[in-house]
């Protein structure tokens, strides 16, 4: 009888293995992006940052990889994950503790002379619980579990890093390019001013007071844009030299034109590239702590067996007891203990441990869709810029001949200084966003490494199927490849009462 009570709380709390309500989050990628076209398969060049062709932005990151503060906080978070694994491991080894203890006792007795005695004690004790049930094994592995979300969390940090060091290397550059162009823009309306200045004092009919004014009030406007151009750029500097670890001067040597677009994104990328991303390796590791801490937290309303040895010796002589067998005291015991009640609070924290299981499942599937998202949307980016750019390269040089040929004819008073003017607008504006694009061209691609979670790889496309399942019987997981090692399920939770 005592043997049945000690067991029936385990066997009924353990009735909690899943869930009542069946419920279904699939995700099913297509083989191949959508986005991504079809034709060549060819291989690319490893290592992303090397596919810009830049050899002072591979530079840069490799300072800011070194030096980067933030980065180096992260380093410190993954060390210290590294030694939280210690007391997991720790807790399946026996425990031993050894005790020293010395006592000085003096006898008075009136007037006879005090009595001084000493008493040594030795003590040495073991304690060792008896993974019965595979629960601390469970907790060990969690806590590794926890380590290869931190060390994804660190690569996803070192990943991230050198994707925006080489975006704001571009935006500084292009902020350069900016600034040359409001130059250039500031002298041709300079120029201009001068020409109106000229005819207007000569008494050419054609210029009137309006055209002067015009003309000073575009050269002033140009020489604000130059001074707001010249503080984007200082801006933009500071930016990278922060990352860089260094003090924000705005001293950082740039460079005058952007790299060139690394080649076309290669057609047909697979979708399983996605599993490397580090922020779906770390949720997969979060996954994989929550359903053993699950099953560890099922696991500890069943009775723990304990091993607890203790050995000791006292004397009244150090020699003794160092020497003398016959002062050394040994026990040995074992213990089988199950709580009978308490409220209900372990039944409570193995529910609570199952539901932060489900929405680890749930937060992952989630995470994969917007993974998805960020793909898509950077390849169908990558689309619309290269269709946009062949019309603005047209554009610009329309705007270019237009603003030549307007140019010459107000010099011979053919037009007013308001056609003048409205082609220098488009010219300028042109200009400038053709700049623009071509930096957005390789932010973006820069954006789509991140979203695959590194350089493209064209291997041979295979099956892919998410699924994610909550079931009354047992919280399945399944993917392409086995979410764990060994293809083992932490989902299908021990039930000694069936076993």
């Amino acid at each position: 009888m005592l043997l049945f009570l000690t067991f029936l709380p385990g066997c009924k709390a353990l009735e909690i293995s899943a869930p009542s309500e069946t419920a279904e989050a699939e995700v099913r990628p297509p083989a191949r992006w959508i986005n991504a076209g079809q034709g060549n398969e060819g291989q690319i060049s490893t290592g992303w940052i090397h596919t810009f062709r830049d050899d002072r932005l591979e530079e840069i990151v490799d300072e800011v990889l070194m030096n980067n503060p933030s980065l180096q906080a992260a380093a410190a978070r993954l060390d210290a994950a590294r030694e939280r694994t210690v007391p997991a491991r720790a807790a399946r080894l026996p425990s031993i503790q050894g005790r020293a203890n010395t006592l000085r006792l003096r006898d008075s007795n009136g007037n006879a002379p005090d009595l001084l005695r000493s008493n040594y004690r030795l003590s040495l004790s073991l304690d060792w619980e008896i993974d019965l049930w595979g629960r601390l094994k469970d907790l060990d592995d969690a806590s590794q579990a926890d380590l290869e979300e931190a060390t994804a969390v660190f690569r996803g940090a070192r990943l991230s890093l050198a994707g925006n060091t080489a975006k704001a290397w571009f935006d500084y550059i292009t902020t350069i390019q900016l600034v040359e162009l409001a130059e250039e823009t500031r002298d041709s309306f300079a120029r201009n001013l001068r020409i109106t200045e000229r005819n207007y004092k000569a008494g050419d009919e054609t210029v009137s007071p309006l055209s002067v004014q015009l003309s000073r009030s575009t050269v002033a406007a140009a020489e604000r844009a130059l001074i707001r151009a010249r503080l984007n750029r200082d801006e933009a500097a500071r930016s990278l030299e922060v990352l860089l670890g260094r003090y924000p001067s705005a001293e950082l040597a740039g460079r005058a034109q952007l790299p060139a677009l690394p080649g076309a994104v290669p057609a047909g990328l697979p979708s399983e590239l996605l599993l490397r991303r580090p922020d779906l390796v770390a949720a997969e590791a979060e996954l994989k702590a929550s359903a053993l801490r699950a099953d560890a937290a099922r696991k500890d309303l069943l009775p723990s067996l304990g091993l607890n040895a203790d050995g000791v010796t006292t004397s009244d002589a150090l020699s003794r007891i160092l020497i003398d067998p016959e002062y050394i005291v040994w026990s040995v015991a074992t213990s089988l203990v199950q709580q009978i009640y308490e409220g209900g609070e372990p039944v409570a924290a193995a529910r609570e441990a199952l539901a932060n299981n489900e929405v680890a499942i749930r937060s992952y599937a989630e995470l994969a869709l917007i993974a998805f998202e960020d793909v898509e949307s950077t390849l169908a980016a990558e689309r619309s810029l290269a269709e946009q750019q062949v019309f603005l390269e047209v554009e610009l040089k329309q705007a270019n001949l237009a603003l030549a040929q307007a140019e010459r004819e107000y010099s011979e008073g053919l037009v007013g200084i308001l056609e003048l003017l409205e082609s220098q607008r488009r010219a300028v504006s042109a200009n400038t966003d053709i700049i623009e694009l071509r930096n957005q061209r390789l932010r973006n691609r820069v954006d789509l490494h991140l979203a695959l979670g590194g350089d493209f790889d064209t291997r041979a496309p295979k099956d892919v199927d998410f699924s994610i399942r909550v079931s009354d019987e047992v919280l399945h997981y399944r993917k392409l490849s086995a979410l764990l090692h060994g293809n083992q399920t932490p989902f299908l939770l021990l039930d000694p009462c069936n076993a």
